[in-house]
C-alpha cells in the first residue's frame, strides 16, 4: 500500500511541476520573442510552442482526479460534517459509513461510466487540436482518478471500521519538520 501512496504522490508532484514548467517556459518564450534582437527573436519566432496550454490544462486535468484521491486519504478532502458530528458515537459511525460508501459508489460509477467513454473514444480517430494525441489517452484520467478515489474511500471507510478514526489533516504541521523551532 505503501508504494501505492508514494506513487501517488509523485505523479501529482510531477503532473505539477511539469505544468509550471511548460508554462513558465511558454510565459519566458512569449516575451522574448517580442525584443527586437534579429537572431535570437527569429530562432524564437520559429519555436512552436502553442501546444503549451493545451498540455498544462491536461496536466492540471490529471494533477486534480489524482489529487482528489490522495485528498480522501489524507484527510484534506472536502466534507461537511458539521451534523454527523453532533450525533452520538453510534449514529455518527453509521452515517460516516453510509457517507463513505456513497463516496465509493458515486466515484465507482463516474469511473465506470468514464471507462465506457474512454472505450468508445478510443474507437475514433479524435485528436486534441493543437497537439494532436489521442484525445482518449485525455480522458483516461476520468476513470483512473475515478476508480483510485473510490478505492481510496473503502480503504478510510475500512480503516473506520478498525480503528473508529478517519483521516485527519492538521493544517499546522508542516512534513519533514520533526521538532518545532523556538523563537
Amino acid at each position: 500500500m505503501k508504494l501505492l501512496d508514494h506513487l501517488e504522490e509523485y505523479l501529482i508532484a510531477l503532473l505539477m511541476a511539469t505544468a509550471t514548467i511548460i508554462t513558465f517556459v511558454a510565459v519566458l518564450h512569449r516575451y522574448l520573442s517580442g525584443f527586437d534582437i534579429p537572431v535570437v527573436q527569429d530562432a524564437l519566432i520559429k519555436l512552436n510552442t502553442s501546444w503549451a496550454q493545451e498540455l498544462t490544462i491536461y496536466l492540471f486535468v490529471w494533477m486534480a482526479k489524482f489529487g482528489a484521491a490522495y485528498g480522501v486519504r489524507s484527510g484534506i478532502h472536502v466534507g461537511v460534517d458539521v451534523l454527523v458530528n453532533r450525533l452520538n458515537e453510534k449514529n455518527r459511525k453509521i452515517f460516516v459509513l453510509i457517507s463513505l460508501g456513497a463516496g465509493a459508489l458515486f466515484t465507482g460509477i463516474v469511473g465506470t461510466l468514464g471507462a465506457n467513454f474512454v472505450y468508445g473514444m478510443a474507437q475514433t480517430d479524435q485528436t486534441s487540436a493543437d497537439m494532436e494525441i489521442p484525445m482518449w489517452w485525455v480522458y483516461l484520467a476520468i476513470p483512473l482518478g475515478s476508480y483510485l478515489m473510490s478505492f481510496r474511500f473503502l480503504q478510510v471507510a475500512w480503516n473506520f471500521i478498525k480503528t473508529g478514526e478517519l483521516p485527519k489533516h492538521d493544517h499546522a504541521h508542516v512534513e519533514g519538520l520533526d521538532e518545532e523551532v523556538k523563537v
